[in-house]
């Protein structure tokens, strides 16, 4: 991640204590000047330090602390990420000489690895922190969606040569559909929480579309559609943009990287960024899927991934949208029916407003599908 200055704030003498003291550990060069916390993450706990060289530079670093309640093996996470991190930097060593600050990169501790056990247990990290830079929760226009797909894009084309097989899966079955949808029937048949009468419709919805819940396994099965490496977490907040050229500088956020289908980071770009509604919107007449945003998304995604993508995956790019939208909108109504177990909530409901949020959404693309299509085809065609 990268912060902005207004997300940072002073940290207490015992934490300070510690961040300095973990710090310390790692291959940064001058002396400890200030750490602060950083607020906007909501998974690790996240730090910014700042040194002084003995010219009077100041430079910042970030420093994490992976969320072992979310990541159950952090060492796994750890060796994935430095995997991926590796292999961009190497790549874009080799192509421009010059890595020039963006690439997210890992800083070594002491020990030659890439990781701390800090005081009272715990995994730290240390990455670059990118000054100039700025993120977005929503997409704004279709110059960011286009910068955002091409980010996205860069990083498939980066990690492309990269064999699926050299990371670990680190969240079992993340994306695999079917089995969201058989958890969902299993939430429905046992009805604990007395929910099911209130959402027929929602769930009609669903399982008209039973059959196509495993498409994408089934074309991977098949041998149409290739493991990759993915980042799966493909929202416009996991993008640097420069501040002054609002340009996408870096992909961050690389604890969910995994083997997978390039159509699921496709997807959730679109499912994200083609619905400028909240994610529990409680006037489903708000959720409007814009075409627009969707053809920016596409122009920048295949420019920047389209030499390594087969045909199968551009023919999909649309579906996948639908599919990943579906997907989510079955884990959030599975929660709802179980009593908002996994979720958290604020009020009562929310995680049902999620659910029919996605799954408008869905609907929406669905009608709009053949329309998608033929865009995707014709960029394609064009390059």
């Amino acid at each position: 991640m990268n912060p902005s200055p207004t997300t940072a704030k002073a940290l207490p003498p015992n934490t300070a204590h510690l961040v300095r003291s973990i710090a310390d550990q790692f291959a940064i060069a001058g002396e400890y000047i200030l750490g602060e916390e950083i607020e906007s993450g909501h998974i690790n706990s996240t730090y910014l330090a700042t040194y002084e060289l003995s010219g009077g530079e100041l430079r910042r670093y970030i420093l994490q602390r992976i969320n072992e309640q979310v990541f159950k093996d952090p060492l796994a996470v750890m060796r994935n990420v430095e995997c991926v991190t590796s292999h961009i930097n190497w790549k874009v060593l080799r192509k421009k000489r010059d890595l020039g600050g963006q690439t997210l990169s890992l800083y070594p501790h002491k020990t030659g690895r890439f990781y701390h056990h800090g005081e009272g247990g715990g995994i730290w990290r240390c990455y670059n922190f990118f000054e100039g830079c700025r993120t977005y929760d929503v997409v704004k226009n279709s110059r960011q969606a286009y910068e955002a797909g091409h980010a996205f894009g860069a990083f498939q084309d980066l990690v492309s040569d990269l064999p699926a097989d050299e990371i670990v899966e680190t969240i079992p079955d993340f994306h695999h559909t079917p089995k969201r949808y058989d958890a969902l029937m299993a939430a429905v048949e046992e009805d604990s929480c007395g929910r099911v009468a209130a959402v027929q419709e929602d769930l009609e919805f669903i399982r008209s579309n039973e059959s196509e819940v495993g498409l994408l396994l089934k074309l991977q099965k098949e041998g149409v559609l290739p493991l990759r490496i993915t980042h799966n977490d493909t929202k416009i907040n996991n993008i640097l943009f420069d501040q002054e050229s609002d340009e996408a500088v870096c992909v961050i956020d690389l604890d969910t990287v995994m083997p997978g289908l390039s159509l699921y980071d496709f997807g959730d770009l679109v499912r994200t960024a083609t619905n400028p509604a909240a994610e529990d919107e409680e006037d489903l007449e708000k959720v409007q899927m814009s075409l627009g945003i969707f053809e920016a998304l596409v122009e920048g995604y295949l420019a920047a991934a389209g030499s390594v993508l087969n045909k199968a995956e551009i023919a999909h790019m649309a579906f996948s949208g639908r599919l990943i939208s579906l997907e989510l909108g079955m884990r959030f109504l599975t929660d709802h029916l179980n009593g908002d177990q996994y979720f958290r909530v604020q009020r009562e409901g929310q995680n049902l407003d999620r659910a029919r949020t996605q799954l408008c959404l869905a609907s929406q693309i669905a009608e709009h599908e053949a329309t998608m299509n033929s865009f995707v085809q014709k960029v394609a065609r064009s390059r």
